[in-house]
């Protein structure tokens, strides 16, 4: 049974200290707003392997003019933007690309600093409530995630997987930090894995070391499959929710012991992941008002079943289970086949009661129905 200890998960030497009283021979730094911080920095220093970028790596998630900047320095494909920091400017470039407009704050926004829209005056509005922002081309196609694992010069891919980032069905409404996922990809290109990780990944775990900060963690590749090829999206600097239950409940080969390879350096040879048979759904419950301010403290019934992740969950005083965030948790099916998958989350998710909750009906129906092409 874990423990959770009350310190300041953004206070490195906190946690550092943490970790060397518990005798700890790896620290996982999971969450991208520790990792921006320099936690991983600062439990290195005190001699304790890391799974984690440093502060300045994980620029590659905290800032995404940094990761433009990366990504044209090492030849990555990627969509043609310009770094706004005036509303003049940010008109001026949503002009050149027209719609339908992206707008990314460039800092940290927990997933929901990207819009996407045909209104121009929304996108320029999204762009004057940020100091900086991302202003690019659409990109066609559908979307995936790619992670792999670093140790600062080689990597180790996972197998793809697929997000859904609007909040409503059929892709509609705000974006979120993710309302489900599902892995494999039954329509993906063969040698995807493979073309990613020669143009996108290499590259990029390649530039960091040439600049002196080598990125040691998990790099997440969001992909657009377009139709003039494979285009980098976004950079994560850690693993992805929702795309990480069904992943790693796919995953064979102990997690532990990747981790501490890439930790140490030790992933030069490493043999290939190894995973189980079948495929997996993963569907996210949310709170009421989210993606905006979600409600909390709602009691939750039905959330006992393997299977089901929490998120944004705690107990009340009473010792119940309650909402505490916006995407509460996550129930992951498995089946023979990705309609299998997706009917076991389901049923998972249907038992799932609290006030206001909500969820996506449609996570993987197109692939189940075999409707995306790439």
């Amino acid at each position: 049974m874990g423990q959770n200890h009350p310190i300041d998960p953004l206070d490195g030497a906190a946690v550092a200290a943490l970790a060397t009283s518990l005798g700890a021979t790896l620290v996982v730094v999971g969450p991208e707003a520790p990792l921006v911080a320099g936690v991983a920095d600062a439990v290195r220093a005190a001699g304790i392997p890391v799974f984690g970028p440093s502060g300045a790596a994980a620029q590659l998630e905290g800032s995404k003019s940094f990761a433009k900047e990366i990504m044209a320095a090492a030849g990555v494909p990627t969509a043609a933007s310009r770094v706004c920091t005036t509303s003049a400017e940010a008109a001026a470039a949503l002009d050149e690309f027209g719609a339908p407009y992206v707008v990314k704050d460039d800092g940290l926004a927990a997933g929901k600093g990207v819009l996407v829209t045909s209104d121009r005056a929304a996108a320029l509005a999204h762009a004057a409530e940020c100091q900086k922002v991302v202003i690019e081309e659409y990109l066609d196609g559908p979307e995936v995630s790619l992670f792999a694992l670093s140790d600062g010069k080689n990597v180790l891919p996972f197998e793809p997987a697929q997000d859904f980032k609007r909040v409503g069905d059929g892709d509609t409404g705000p974006n979120t930090g993710g309302m489900g996922a599902y892995t494999p990809l039954p329509w993906a290109p063969a040698g995807l894995v493979d073309e990613v990780v020669a143009t996108v990944i290499q590259p990029t775990v390649d530039e960091l070391a040439r600049r002196g900060t080598p990125f040691v963690g998990l790099v997440y590749a969001g992909l657009a499959l377009t139709s003039k090829g494979v285009r980098v999206v976004e950079f994560n600097a850690r693993f992805g929710d929702p795309e990480t239950q069904p992943l790693l409940t796919r995953l064979k080969t102990p997690l532990g012991e990747v981790l501490l390879a890439a930790a140490t350096g030790q992933l030069a040879g490493h043999a290939p992941l190894e995973w189980g048979s079948g495929a997996v759904v993963a569907i996210v419950v949310a709170a009421e008002g989210y993606p905006g301010t979600p409600a909390k403290g709602d009691v939750i019934t039905g959330a006992e079943a393997e299977g089901i992740f929490h998120a944004g969950t705690s107990r009340n005083a009473a010792g119940e289970l309650v909402s505490s965030g916006g995407r509460v948790l996550a129930a992951v099916g498995s089946g023979d086949d990705l309609a299998a998958a997706r009917e076991a989350a389901y049923a998972k998710v249907r038992q799932v009661r609290f006030r206001g909750s909500f969820y996506r009906n449609d996570i993987a129906l197109k692939a189940v129905r075999g409707e995306i092409r790439a």
